[in-house]
Formats: structure tokens, sequence, C-alpha cells
């Protein structure tokens, strides 16, 4: 058996803190009193800091190498596991852990794991989950999620706004703009169209406090570079642009608005390429869909997952819309298809109106969860990351020594490798999102999914990115945020290598 036990902060904690035998022996004990074979077993404990997300307190994961070669001989150096048993140390203090892993031992043993659930998909990668249709709904139809909870999306991060809203933070990346395009003034290479672009504006606070700083320091620096911006405000969601545009109104000759998929900027943006001096993003990339991989005792898995209701919130959900729980799976299709408004339409017997039927998706996504399993990758190179990376990108990080389970970022890789040729020479990018900045990260704490109000939410695997990014010519920097004390967001920062 091996055990894994990765808050070990929490050990020392003075605010929450566990003792790693309340967390562990219980469920030892438990594995003890089965049939499991404990050599072929491991245990993870970890501590999900998302309050709302897709986990049970312990779970069962299975572990299926490439084509299931049991009995068969094990290559030299390759632990070969069965089942993972995963652990929220958080919640394990209000739980009964030994009962709840014989539960789950048990279930799995008889073949029962799925009795009760409604069952939302088939097995498969974490970035064709249904949860990022739900993701997808979630902006789409942001302005009725907005009614319902009665508060703007932006509140439901940590500390009620982003840091993209920073005026001190905006200021530094002017002064270092300005003087960029001050050497090209001096040497005659400065175009006469200044571009600046932004992926995921929100409701464009960000792009106001931007503008508003821009102006400010034009005024003061006397070379009138506010006159020649051209400023791109680009997002997903028009119920988003549509705000963003009144946000930024006083400064609309400056602004354009596009609507895109973040993970194909160059579909809208392509006759930029080579003429962008910043590109600036905040909170997108963790809420790109993502796979995930893992290197377990020498071999490579996928970590493919199934979202399901668990059996009573199932039987509550479909009471509270005149369903069968067996009838839910269809009209949660359904939603997703067509959205809240449509479904009142299309399904009166089950919600009668538009309000209704918010109701619905917000109770749904509430209780939706994600089984998991471990299933072998025959090669890295016959892994598609992105339509313009493989998976060897991963080796190095893959086998950079111990046990690892990480993100893959496919989403953000794909934003990344899409926005990197836009850049002007002599231009930026800059993000500011919740980077893994080092591999050891994910070895010692969760790192998604969580849930963010109805949106998804994942670290992104910042070792990968710079990795793709030197192989492109670019240096790729990540520093603390520097403009709040104690948050979790850092600072990426992407440019053509000297």
């Amino acid at each position: 058996m091996l055990v894994d036990f990765r808050p070990h902060g929490r050990l020392r904690s003075a605010r929450t803190p566990v003792t790693a035998g309340d967390s562990i022996a219980p469920v030892v004990d438990a594995l003890s009193g089965s049939t499991t074979d404990l050599s072929r077993v491991r245990v993870v404990c970890d501590w999900v800091q998302y309050r709302q997300n897709f986990r049970e307190v312990v779970e069962v994961r299975p572990i299926v190498a490439p084509g299931d070669p049991r009995g068969g001989p094990v290559p030299e150096g390759v632990r070969d596991d069965d089942l993972e048993i995963a652990v929220d140390v958080r919640r394990g203090t209000e739980t009964a852990l030994g009962d709840a892993t014989r539960d789950a031992l048990n279930a799995h043993a008889e073949g029962t794991a799925d009795a009760g659930r409604v069952l939302l998909e088939d097995w498969g990668p974490g970035r064709q989950s249904c949860i990022w249709d739900f993701n997808a709904l979630y902006w789409s139809a942001l302005e009725l999620w907005e009614k319902a909870t009665g508060r703007a999306y932006e509140q439901a991060l940590p500390g009620g706004e982003s840091d993209a809203r920073n005026r001190d933070a905006a200021r530094e990346i002017l002064t270092e703009l300005f003087a960029v395009w001050d050497g090209l003034a001096d040497r005659r290479a400065l175009p006469p169209e200044l571009y600046v672009v932004e992926l995921g504006v929100g409701n464009g606070n960000q792009a106001r406090v931007f503008l508003d700083e821009f102006r400010a320091l034009d005024a003061r620096h006397g070379r009138g570079y506010y006159r020649r911006l051209q400023y791109l405000m680009c997002d997903y969601s028009q119920h988003v642009l549509d705000l963003a545009r009144e946000t930024v109104a006083e400064h609309s000759e400056h602004v354009s608005a596009f609507v895109l998929d973040a993970t194909r900027p160059r579909s809208a943006l392509g006759f930029l390429q080579f003429r962008v001096f910043l590109i600036y993003i905040s909170n997108v990339y963790d809420n790109l869909p993502t796979d995930e991989v893992a290197q377990l005792g020498g071999r490579t898995y996928l970590v493919e997952s199934r979202a399901y209701i668990p059996a009573t919130e199932a039987a509550e959900l479909a009471a509270s819309v005149n369903a069968r729980p067996d009838e839910l799976a269809g009209l949660v299709r359904k939603l997703l298809r067509l959205g809240p408004r449509l479904l009142a339409e299309a399904a009166p017997a089950h919600v009668s109106s538009p309000e209704d039927a918010v109701d619905f998706w917000r109770r749904t996504w509430s209780a939706v969860r994600l089984a998991e399993r471990y299933v072998g990758l025959a090669g890295l190179d016959l892994y598609a990351l992105s339509p313009s990376v493989t998976g060897e990108a991963l080796r190095p990080l893959l086998e950079s020594g111990a046990d690892l389970r990480m993100h893959v970022s496919n989403g953000a890789v794909a934003s990344f490798t899409e926005t990197l040729p836009l850049l002007h020479p002599f231009g930026r990018l800059i993000c500011h999102d919740l980077f893994a900045d080092d591999v050891g990260a994910y070895r010692s704490g969760f790192r998604g999914p969580g849930k963010y109000d109805g949106s998804v939410v994942n670290w992104v695997n910042g070792p990968l990115l710079a990795h793709i990014g030197r192989r492109r010519g670019f240096d790729v920097t990540y520093t603390p945020f520097a403009h709040r004390p104690g948050t979790n967001v850092v600072t990426m920062t992407a440019q053509v290598r000297d």
C-alpha cells in the first residue's frame, strides 16, 4: 500500500489543523477489513479548498493499464496498482471516514457504485466532460444567473473582485509599454496604430481602469499615444461584451469588441499577426477545458471522468421538476443544448418559466459530481494536447521525479499558442491567473476542478506553458501578483527571447 498525504502544511496549521492519523487510520482500517489486495492500492489525501467542487469525501478510482494486462509480466520499475482511494481531508473531520471508505469499497467490489446515480455522460477525457457545457451555459446565460443570485459573477471571486482592476498594476504595465513605444518612436519604427488586446474582458471594469490610466499618463507624457490607440475587447459572452461596452463608453472611439472562443483567438484576430503590443488576460485560462494526466508507479495515465448526480440529490431534484430520476439526464441535456429560456418552452411539464428553469439549472450544477478512473496511455506522442502540440511536451514534467498528477491545461495551451503569433516583436503577453508555477505544486496540493458560482476553475500548468513558449522562441516568467498581498494570483509574462 502506498499512502500520499499531500496537505502536509495543514499538520502544523494554527487555524485549520489536521492530524495524519485521523485522516488516514480510518481509511487503512477499512481497507484492512476488505478483500482488496493491499499491495495494489494507493491512498491519496488532499485538502479540497473549494467548498463547491465535484468530489465526494471518499472516492474509489480504478487504475487500468494500457490493454489491461492484468496477470501479465510487469515491466521493471513499474508499480502495478489496481485502485486509488482518494480522501478529502478538509471534509474528513465532518465524516465517518472508515464507514465512507467501506461503503465505497463494497460498492466498487459489487459493481453497484452507480446504483441510484443519474449518469450524465459516458467515460471520457476531462476536457470533453459536460461540466464544460455547464461552464459555457453560465457565460452565455450569465444575465439570468446573476438575476437569480442577486450578485454579479465577479463577486464570486476571492475578495469579491478581479485583481485586473488594480490601478497600480495598470500604471506599471503602461509605464513599461510607453517606454517601448518611445524607443521605437525615436527610431521612426512605431506603427501608426497601437494595438492592445484584452481576452476575457469581463464586465469592462479592467478595460476602463486601463483606458482611464492610459489617457491620464498620455496627457502627462505628451506623445499622443492615446489618439493612436486601438483597444480590442474580446469575450465568449455577448452579454458580457455589451456590459463592457457600456462601462468604457467614454473611450468608444478607441474600442472594438469581438465575440470569440478564447481557445481559438486567431479565428477573429488573425489580421493582427505581429502587430499587437500588449495582450492582456485575467482569470481566463483557469476557466478553459482541461484534461489531467498522471505518472503513477512508472506508468503514464489519462484521467477519465464521468459526470453524475448522486442518488439522494437526484431524487430531490426530480421531485422539484415533476419528473422521475430516470428522466433527469434527458432534461439536463435539453438545458445544456437550449438554455433556460427555451427549456421552459420545450419542457413546460417540468419547468413552467425561465425562472424555474434557472432554478433547475442552479440546483443541478450544485449536485453534479465527477467519478474518475485512470486509463493507461499507450504513448505520449499519440496524445493530442492541442491542435498544434502533442503529448511529448508533457514528458519532461511527468518524468521529473516522484509520482505526479497534473492538469494538461489544453484550452490554455491552445489559446497561448494561437496568441503568441499576434505579438509585435516588441510586444508582451501579460496574464493574471491561478498558475501552478512549479511542478511540485501538483504534488503538494489540490489544484481543481472547483466551482466558482456557475463556472469551472482549475489551476493552470505554468511549467508546461513555459516549456511550450521556450520552444517557440519566447521567454515565459512567473511572478507573484505584486499589488495585493496574500493572493494566489500569479502574473505570467511572455515576450520574444532577446
